[in-house]
């Protein structure tokens, strides 16, 4: 479906400039377009240029700065003295997979604890729902022998009543997470809990990783051990892990923007990855082919990342775990089969939801509704945030998709935001204004989860576009292609990509700079499989480039461009590789046509 209204057509629009950001990176040393592009992306930066562009370790402030972390460190510490059975228990994305990968290598590997007393509990995203659940408590309590210690990552924060069942039953918990809290403070019936979100906390970074947390608090418990002559001083660091933190950071979409911390943890596990040491690595890359190397972000966030949250949208996340975990490349690429196969089955549903998504919403976008809210009677929870996002990216709202829950009545639900909205805080008002239309929610300002009686739904809606229109004030909303301005037609080569590089890596709040330009259409012609991608040579200023535009039409659609058109385009510029070769290519992002009036 086409949308005719104005405010679902796309808009390009320049970035904004923070002047000073722009003066301190040229006095770094960065050339006019890095300088360009950094201070188009910086609004109130938290850290130097210096400390963002040359990502160390040394940006990565120490774990006991974040409260209750030396408490959790001593008890996992006292676990690991006294022989206890430890309980793993994390979230079923990208984020838990990667901290339960940091946890149980670090206390079987590092610290000695035979695997026979580590139990990992993973919930299933539709069996068992989201974070310390009652089936997972329940799952906890039946284990023989049931451990004495539970150590959860990526979840825990708001889940009192299930904490407190554990802490009845003689075991402690100790938290690791990053979600927002809920306005009662941290859980009581946990022994501690670590999440630099806390309002009692000092940390100087709240944007980072559940798998980051874990991987402050286990390197901490090694400083503790070694203290008590536990371990040798010079016993390995944890710093091998960094190569999980970093998928688990880009696939959790935390800032990459002014976070020093996140900015080094990928940089520094992205070269880590790229020794190709493990299996999970090297199937991956054998699964991709010759030209994905070397990995960068986007190869985490669009290659790695959704096969593993393939598996823990459609199916029980061990499968996930097992691919990280595994330790000969063949038992590796039996389990990576299982993820492609996962994903290509999500890629099917998502379709068809997003196709009834987009045609359910339609009134919505012609009364010029500024939040979405549809329910999917026959959608699969595993891709409500998917579709969400890209209701957000069609029409430049925030969005939330709900389906059916395993509680008779209830719908679960997950919504994505928009610049300007933040998510958490929205759900926590729509809360105030109808408690009864919100009994469970949590995230944080992009994206969050839902959970409401199916009769509900009205007043669920009415609530939160009233908690957004709070936000947004007047703010018109629309979809927008953010753009850093033209390039010289000289500009548009491998060299220009290269000098873009040194501002790696590319990921939430630090997009990947997309460009504008106007064109002439010298060549263009339908591709792929079902004929629905655009290939393209562009003229501008006398230079011919080639350049593509995926999904382009719909199958069976006629070509949209023809030769000697001009167009309007926003693009990104990529390396292409082919046989070892490699050349300049426009990935692009959004083109319009420009008429005689658009050039008067």
């Amino acid at each position: 479906m086409t949308p005719t209204s104005s405010s679902v057509t796309p808009r390009i629009t320049r970035r904004v400039l923070n002047e000073s950001v722009y003066r301190e990176a040229q006095a770094f040393g960065l050339s006019e377009l890095q300088s360009r592009i950094l201070a188009g992306r910086l609004d109130t930066p938290r850290a130097p240029v210096e400390a963002l562009v040359n990502p160390s370790l040394r940006h990565i402030a120490h774990p006991e700065r974040l409260i209750d972390a030396p408490r959790a460190a001593a008890r996992i510490a006292q676990a690991v003295e006294a022989g206890e059975h430890i309980g793993i228990l994390t979230d079923y994305d990208v984020d838990g997979i990667t901290s339960h990968v940091v946890i149980l290598r670090t206390l079987n590997e590092l610290f000695g604890v035979p695997r026979a007393r580590l139990h990992s509990l993973i919930g299933h995203r539709i069996q068992d729902g989201y974070g310390i659940s009652q089936p997972l408590v329940d799952k906890t309590l039946a284990l023989t022998p049931r451990p004495s210690l539970i150590i959860s990552a990526d979840c825990g924060s708001s889940d009192e009543a299930r904490l407190a069942q554990l802490a009845a039953a003689g075991i402690d918990v100790v938290v690791t997470d990053h979600h927002a809290l809920p306005v009662d403070g941290p859980p009581r019936s946990a022994h501690s809990v670590v999440n630099p979100s806390r309002a009692d906390c000092d940390y100087p970074d709240t944007t980072i990783a559940g798998c980051m947390v874990s991987w402050l608090v286990m390197s901490l418990t090694r400083s503790v051990l070694i203290k008590r002559g536990q371990l040798e001083a010079e016993s390995p660091k944890l710093s091998p892990w960094l190569s999980y933190v970093a998928l688990g950071t880009v696939a959790d979409c935390v800032s990459l923007g002014d976070s020093a911390i996140n900015r080094a943890v990928v940089t520094l596990g992205l070269s880590l990855i790229n020794r190709m040491d493990a299996p999970c690595w090297r199937v991956m890359a054998e699964r991709l082919g010759p030209d994905s190397t070397p990995f960068d972000a986007e190869t985490l966030a669009f290659q790695m990342g959704p096969r593993i949250n393939a598996r823990s949208r459609l199916d029980d996340p061990y499968a996930a775990l097992h691919f990280m975990l595994a330790e000969r490349d063949d038992v590796a690429r039996e389990y990576l089969t299982l993820l492609d196969q996962d994903n290509q089955a999500r890629k099917t549903i998502e379709q068809t939801m997003v196709e009834t998504a987009r045609a359910r919403v339609q009134p919505a976008i012609r009364d010029e509704a500024r939040v979405l809210v549809v329910f999917l009677e026959e959608g699969h929870a595993g891709v409500q945030g998917i579709v969400a996002s890209r209701l957000v990216q069609a029409y430049g709202r925030p969005a939330f998709v709900l389906t059916p829950a395993a509680d008779p009545g209830m719908l679960t639900g997950s919504g994505r935001s928009v610049d300007g909205v933040h998510l958490r805080d929205a759900l926590q008002r729509a809360f105030e204004l109808a408690p009864e239309a919100l009994p469970r929610f949590g995230g944080h300002s992009g994206a969050a989860g839902v959970g409401l009686p199916i009769d509900a739904v009205a007043a669920f809606t009415r609530a939160i576009v009233q908690a957004v229109d709070e936000q947004l004030g007047t703010r018109p909303l629309y979809p927008r292609i953010l753009c850093d301005g033209e390039l010289a037609p000289a500009q548009m080569s491998l060299a220009t990509l290269d000098e873009l590089a040194h501002l790696a890596p590319f990921g939430r709040e630090f997009d990947a700079p997309v460009f504008e330009g106007e064109f002439r259409v010298d060549q263009a012609r339908l591709v792929g499989s079902e004929g629905n991608h655009l290939m393209l040579t562009l003229e501008a200023g006398g230079a011919l480039i080639k350049a593509i535009r995926f999904r382009a039409v719909d199958p069976g659609d006629a070509l949209p461009v023809a030769v000697d058109d001009r167009v309007r385009v926003a693009f990104k510029l990529n390396r292409n590789r082919f046989r070892g070769r490699e050349s300049i290519q426009l990935m692009v992002e959004h083109m319009e046509a420009v008429t005689a009036l658009d050039r008067a």
